[in-house]
């Protein structure tokens, strides 16, 4: 894959993939121009949401996003969709088209939303591309902010974290819009970050670009207790106790941080 702005940043779907794909994707009847009621920001980009969103928050220009999208020109023709693989893209919103860029933060997680992207936002008349204006009907599935430095408070946990019997501690960092937990034995789809108490970052699903899933009885305890506090799209902060870590037999070693979010109960 690359990072280069092309359809969808990395993900190019050969037509004749498309083609051979049995999956039928009706054309918008408005893709010829956005409608009256579409929303257009100062720079030219057209949008309506066809479907609201449950989430809350918006993505960050440096966001990863994952979605489910299809590109048609302003002819009908459809040149590009995620649907057709049936895989979702993955892919830093800072690294697509420049309508892209700007869209896809006026959306939440679950939305989906129809956008007219003008020339100027798109591919610019660059040759092997999708040529004038395009209409992408877009569905933001989850997103994650990119692992920042490490925390300054890795060291110990700041008095306003809480602590539990177990000496689990941490703090909320983003509340989350969910309503349940997940329990003991259930299945969990998070984006994480960890990091050894001298700042070094050993491992992160939001580098990857991709979620992980897994049930929480084949974590480490730290885990299976504190992500049972989450609801769905929080973000929270643990300081794990090596006891409720790896317990000295590696891979790292010692207390470790994490900052989870999580996106789905499974």
């Amino acid at each position: 894959m690359t990072t280069k702005p092309i359809v969808l940043a990395f993900v190019l779907i050969a037509a004749v993939a498309s083609a051979q794909n049995t999956k039928f994707i009706p054309t918008p009847e408005d893709v010829a121009a956005a409608p009256d009621d579409a929303e257009t920001t100062a720079s030219g980009l057209a949008s309506k949401v066809i479907q609201a969103g449950t989430g809350k928050t918006h993505p960050a220009r440096t966001a990863r996003v994952t979605v489910d999208y299809t590109g048609w020109t302003t002819d009908g023709k459809m040149f590009d969709s995620s649907l057709t693989t049936g895989k979702p893209a993955t892919f830093p919103l800072d690294k697509v088209i420049a309508g892209w860029t700007e869209g896809v933060q006026l959306m939440v997680a679950g939305e989906t939303r129809r956008f007219w992207i003008p020339e100027s936002l798109a591919y610019k008349g660059k040759e092997g591309r999708p040529q004038g204006t395009l209409v992408f009907d877009v569905k933001l599935i989850s997103f994650a902010e990119p692992p920042s430095a490490a925390p300054t408070d890795f060291r110990k946990p700041p008095s306003a974290a809480r602590r539990t019997v177990s000496g689990l501690s941490y703090q909320v960092l983003k509340p989350g819009s969910g309503r349940r937990h997940p329990t003991e034995t259930g299945t969990v789809t998070v984006h994480y970050s960890g990091w050894t108490t001298d700042g070094k970052m050993f491992d992160s699903s939001t580098t990857r670009g991709e979620p992980a899933t897994f049930p929480l009885t084949r974590v480490i305890p730290g885990w299976t207790e504190g992500v049972q506090l989450m609801v769905e799209g929080e973000k929270t902060r643990f300081w794990i106790p090596e006891s409720l870590a790896y317990k000295g037999q590696g891979p790292v070693y010692g207390d470790l941080v994490f900052d989870i979010e999580l996106i789905k109960i499974n």
